[in-house]
């Protein structure tokens, strides 16, 4: 019974896991731009964390005048990477 259980957990788990890549694929809409508060929101951390995965190169950002931007894409690449 622990086989069989631990193999619906996976399926399980890999099905969700389709579903949210699914849902995180770029559409043709056009990219938005999140401000840092709003990147860090979407992604539920607080924005020293935010500043650290981008100088970690893990979040993609771009430099708009003296702001600092996250392409709405790049939210998605963290997440589809972590998973």
């Amino acid at each position: 019974m622990t086989n069989r259980l631990a193999l619906a957990i996976s399926e399980l788990t890999e099905a969700l896991r389709e579903e949210l890549r699914a849902e995180a694929a770029p559409t043709n809409a056009p990219d938005r731009l999140l401000s840092i508060d709003e990147a860090a929101k979407a992604l539920g951390i607080g924005r020293s964390a935010l500043y650290g995965e981008m100088g970690a190169l893990r979040l993609r950002s771009i430099k708009v005048g003296r702001r600092r931007l996250v392409p709405s894409a790049a939210i998605a690449e963290y997440i589809n990477e972590r998973l």
